[in-house]
This record gives C-alpha cells, sequence and structure tokens, in this order.
C-alpha cells in the first residue's frame, strides 16, 4: 500500500507562513486526489484542500481560501499545502490524505479518502 508522509510543521508565530509537504512513497491511480484535512485539538477533523478531484479540479475549504493554496509535483509524487498569514485557530495536526474522487463521498468529506498520513503539527502562536 501507498504510504503518506508529511513534513513541513513547527511552531511559528501569527502572520508566518508554513509550506506542508506531503511524500508519497508511490503513485496513485489517475482516479485519485490528494488533499488535506486538519484537526484542532478537541475539534472535529475538517476539510482543508484537495487537488486532482473529478475534472481535475482544486478545492480550498472557504474560511481557507486567499491564505492557504494546493499544488502537487508529479515527478517528486509530492503534495504541498503553502499557508500564509498563519493565525492561532490554524493550530492543528494536519494530514495529508488520498483518495479515489470518482466514489460516493463529496471531496470535503473524509470518507472520500482511504489513505492518510500519521500527520506534521502546526502551532501558531499569538
Amino acid at each position: 500500500q501507498v504510504q503518506l508522509v508529511e513534513s513541513g510543521g513547527g511552531l511559528v508565530q501569527a502572520g508566518a507562513s508554513l509550506r506542508l509537504s506531503c511524500k508519497t512513497s508511490g503513485r496513485f491511480p489517475s482516479n485519485y486526489a490528494m488533499g488535506w484535512f486538519r484537526q484542532a485539538p478537541g475539534k472535529r477533523r475538517e476539510f482543508v484542500a484537495v487537488t486532482n478531484w473529478s475534472g481535475g479540479g482544486t478545492y480550498i475549504a472557504d474560511y481557507l481560501r486567499g491564505r492557504f493554496t494546493i499544488s502537487g509535483d508529479n515527478a517528486e509524487n509530492t503534495t504541498f499545502l503553502q499557508m500564509n498569514d498563519l493565525r492561532p485557530e490554524d493550530t492543528a495536526i494536519y494530514h495529508c490524505v488520498a483518495g479515489d474522487h470518482s466514489g460516493r463521498y463529496y471531496y470535503a468529506s473524509d470518507r472520500a479518502y482511504d489513505h492518510w498520513g500519521p500527520g506534521t503539527r502546526v502551532t501558531v502562536s499569538s
């Protein structure tokens, strides 16, 4: 099974930027999308971004649009999450995910993804 490993998290001050990386151990089929979810302490897991969804679509959570972007380097089997103007409420563990976009679940549902990385911690201080 293809493994996902995240990197790039850390402790930063509000207003800083971070770029998270997700390296996969192999290639997924072309019908697989790559994305990110996050989970803050004591809160539910929430969708952040996805790329290569059905039709090649890229989606960012509404409340993150303008600050976060997602991109990929197919040659390096790597997906990136660029996070700018970080805020304390962005503090969370960020998980890289992969899933078949031809399935029955909406892209923002965690059920759409069957591969999850262990996560990388992002802490934003005020």
